[in-house]
């Protein structure tokens, strides 16, 4: 009797720098998106960009140098942010400090966002401290997706400093009466708040009418 032959599946390979361009793809344009919801001047063509024209650009295998970011926000010039993007490999406190260095011989900027794929080190972590601005760190799985944009997500508005003055006047409560929101919420990373801060989230569905409530920071 003939033996029967077995089917083999045939999975495409799949290659591994082609992967690694598409994550730096889609966390560099929601790095973008995001500067852009905080008030910093970001152009619709970097955002816009297609997976094609990122490779065409940076390459298969994209130089972590070329990737950075720096961004001056709309209404304070004074206010500059810079986003550098780090390396597979672990994040150590040598690494920390020369990134220090290398941002401040280029720029004066009172923000930065480092995005991690690897290890960071607890050295490296306290080393952060020292910087004399704002450092966020944010793992490049993180930024795969738009927060934001999920469709299940509540629509979020920050409000200024009159505007949550207004507020607490209106209703004559004070700020440790709101509800709260953890520094540590997707939104509240997504945005850069800061302890204080007031959010205006807004419910609404196919079946009820819109539901506003609002969260302060802390």
């Amino acid at each position: 009797m003939e033996g029967k032959g077995k089917e083999i599946a045939v999975r495409p390979s799949i290659n591994k720098s082609s992967v690694e361009c598409h994550k730096y793809y889609l966390a560099r344009r929601t790095t973008m998106e995001m500067l852009r919801d905080r008030g910093y001047d970001v152009s619709d063509e970097d955002i816009n960009l297609s997976l094609q024209q990122f490779r065409t650009l940076y390459g298969e295998i994209p130089d972590i140098n070329r990737l950075r970011i720096s961004a001056e926000h709309r209404l304070d010039s004074t206010k500059k942010i810079a986003v550098m993007f780090c390396g597979t490999g672990m994040v150590k406190v040598n690494e920390m400090r020369g990134i220090a260095a290398d941002v401040l011989n280029r720029e004066s900027i009172s923000g930065l966002i480092l995005v991690l794929q690897g290890h960071i080190t607890n050295q490296a972590l306290k080393a952060v401290d020292l910087f004399t601005f704002k450092v966020e760190l944010f793992e490049i799985t993180e930024l795969l997706v738009n927060v934001t944009k999920h469709v299940l997500r509540p629509k979020h508005q920050v409000l200024n400093d009159q505007e949550k003055e207004s507020l607490l006047k209106k209703f004559s409560i004070e700020e440790k009466q709101l509800p709260r929101l953890s520094t540590k919420d997707p939104i509240a990373r997504y945005y850069g708040l800061e302890t204080g801060k007031v959010m205006k989230v807004t419910y609404k569905d196919e079946l009820s009418e819109s539901h506003v409530t609002y969260r302060c920071v802390g």
